[in-house]
């Protein structure tokens, strides 16, 4: 199994947790000390050493943010987390707070005096946040500390560095060769007129590289940095435990290679008088300061790495259809299987664990091998599917059962691509409520599959489009509809995104998912994923050239929670096309019931 379902949180140590971390605090004359969720690299997805905050506080979400100060301890979570956070934490020792409404920013300028001390892990915190807490401070008269971080300290257990082994990415997947992708990086530098970048996510790595790595659960990445310079070869920074021979002999021959340890002071060489071109929400506080103390000029602007990165080549879409196929055919034999179970007599846990097996398996069958999983599964029944990142565990486990709703969102990595769906199924017979608001996600999913747009046209400009027919309705959904997707790489991936702050201008070769939902909490929850790419524009006999989506994903749409009379004949035609690509696609690889399944699934309405 790629995953498991025993519970990470573990609140009852917050206490004594928190504080032996004030004792710390103490010595060091400090009031406040920030505790983000984040690695050096700012990663999603954290390697346990990093697991900082849910060490400390009990709260595993994806986004989180602490202050503990001496007599206070605040946690900070999205809409996403509200329910799981006040589940984890410690309420006596932990206040839980809004990351959006009262940000730590916010609470800091409203709780901090001249006579407090903020301290933070300077590799922990971007150019970007300490701007934001630098303009904190100054309101409240506070005073700003980097420091080494106060809870590596006391985490006596604290997991050693991840030293996942590194593979070579086959340039009939990468449809690049890493010599090529250098040029074209080189070629940003210059344009920006820098002498070098400094790249620090392990994604744009694996990108410029072609390699993946096993150092972070569920995303293939390889811990590490480089400086890029503007001509010459590049220098990587990577633990040699990680390296074979032949992936130490292909790195040697484009690079040079050092050690993480050797990164200061090689970055301190470069920086010397000249300039760096750094992206500020990636790089961290200490390493930008080396690049200043060294007489280095630092140029803001977005790691060169990630547009390329985002606008997959020919090879990449190639890819990643081929892996959609794959996995909308173990798609259709899990929702086969599934149909075919007692209600009741299923767990979360059991569903999510068939359906893991069933891609494995079909993987191999299909000539393939699924690398991981592309995130823990989301398999959560009736109350459970109201929370859009729900994680199961052995404590939370429900029973599918009659009248419920189960919703699963899961994925797959393969070499050549990164799946991601989601399916809304009815266990038994939905009530008319639940029909209703699945078919009103549901128009909103059909909207962003039809749409056409002109070139320029940003996420933000599509997002009201999926919210329309809900928000007719008095409703809506507080995630966003869409983010981008990686070639076998991060599900979620920059910058392009179909949300409420997506700026970024949609392109050719970009994948996004396309998700609209509605929860209602205590109840269930609806979401219906597939993943889409922007298509080249075209003349639609107008005039402008306009873009369109191209949908990758092929699994049926449970008809049973459909009200057919809330649908336009447009959206009606839409979902039997659908289906009929749904068919077309997946019966060749389907036999006897489940075939009779799957024609029954997408038989027109």
């Amino acid at each position: 199994m790629f995953q498991t379902f025993t519970s990470n949180s573990d609140s009852s140590q917050g206490p004594a947790r928190l504080t032996a971390l004030r004792e710390e605090m103490r010595k060091e004359n400090v009031t406040a000390f920030l505790v983000p969720h984040a690695d050096e690299h700012q990663n999603e997805y954290l390697p346990k050493r990093a697991e900082r905050l849910a060490w400390l506080t009990g709260f595993t979400g994806s986004a989180g943010f602490c202050i503990a100060t001496l007599d206070q301890a605040i946690v900070f979570a999205d809409g996403r987390y509200t329910v799981q956070l006040n589940e984890q934490i410690n309420k006596e020792s932990f206040t839980a707070e809004s990351l959006i409404t009262n940000p730590p920013s916010k609470w800091l300028e409203a709780n901090m005096s001249a006579k407090d001390v903020i301290a933070y892990d300077p590799w922990l915190i971007t150019i970007n946040q300490l701007k934001t807490y630098e303009k904190t401070a100054s309101k409240s008269k506070s005073q700003l500390q980097p420091i080494d971080n106060l809870i590596d300290r006391i985490w006596s257990d604290q997991p050693a560095p991840p030293m996942g082994t590194v593979s070579l990415h086959d340039i009939r997947f990468s449809g690049k060769s890493t010599e090529d992708k250098i040029t074209q990086i080189q070629k940003i530098i210059s344009e920006k007129h820098c002498d070098f970048t400094l790249l620090t996510d392990p994604a744009s790595l694996a990108w410029l590289f072609n390699i993946r790595g096993n150092d972070v659960v569920h995303n293939p990445l390889a811990l590490g940095f480089a400086i890029v310079p503007a001509s010459g070869k590049p220098m990587i920074f990577m633990d040699e435990q990680k390296l074979n021979k032949p992936v130490q002999a292909y790195l040697g021959n484009i690079s040079d290679l050092y050690a993480p340890r050797k990164l200061t002071t090689e970055l301190h060489k470069v920086a010397q008088d000249n300039k760096a071109l750094c992206d500020p929400d990636r790089i961290p506080v200490a390493l930008a300061k080396i690049i200043e103390d060294a007489n280095g000029t630092i140029i803001h602007g977005r790691d060169p790495v990630i547009l390329p990165r985002a606008i997959k080549n020919e090879a990449e879409q190639n890819g990643t259809r081929n892996a959609h196929l794959r996995d909308g055919v173990a798609m259709a034999k899990f929702l086969y299987w599934l149909d075919a179970q007692a209600a009741g007599s299923i767990t979360e846990i059991y569903a999510a664990k068939k359906l893991e097996a069933i891609r494995i398996e079909n993987a191999e069958n299909m000539q393939s091998t699924l690398k991981e999983i592309s995130f823990d599964t989301i398999s959560a029944s009736g109350p459970h599917a109201a929370l859009p990142h729900y994680r199961v565990n052995e404590d939370s486990n429900l029973a599918l059962d009659d009248g419920s709703i189960y919703l699963v969102d899961s994925g797959g990595q393969y070499e050549d691509g990164t799946t991601d769906i989601t399916r809304t199924i009815a266990i038994g017979k939905p009530t008319a409520e639940a029909i209703t608001d699945f078919t009103l996600v549901l128009k909103g999913h059909i909207a962003i599959d039809q749409v056409h747009f002109p070139k320029g046209t940003r996420g933000i400009d599509l997002d009201a489009l999926a919210r329309n027919a809900l928000w007719q309705h008095g409703k809506d959904y507080a995630h966003g509809t869409g983010h981008g997707v990686g070639s076998y790489m991060n599900v979620h991936e920059g910058p392009q995104g179909i949300h409420r702050r997506a700026m970024e201008p949609l392109q050719p070769g970009m994948i996004i998912s396309n998700e609209p939902g509605y929860y209602v909490e205590g109840k269930y929850g609806i979401r219906i994923e597939n993943l889409v790419i922007v298509s080249e524009a075209k003349n639609m006999g107008g005039n402008i050239e306009t873009h369109s989506f191209e949908n990758i994903t092929w699994a049926p749409i449970d008809k049973r929670l459909i009200d057919v009379s809330l649908l336009t004949q447009n959206e009606v035609d839409w979902l039997n096309h659908y289906h009929d690509q749904v068919f077309k696609k997946i019966s060749p690889h389907l036999e006897s019931d489940e075939l009779t399944w799957l024609k029954q699934a997408t038989k027109n309405v």
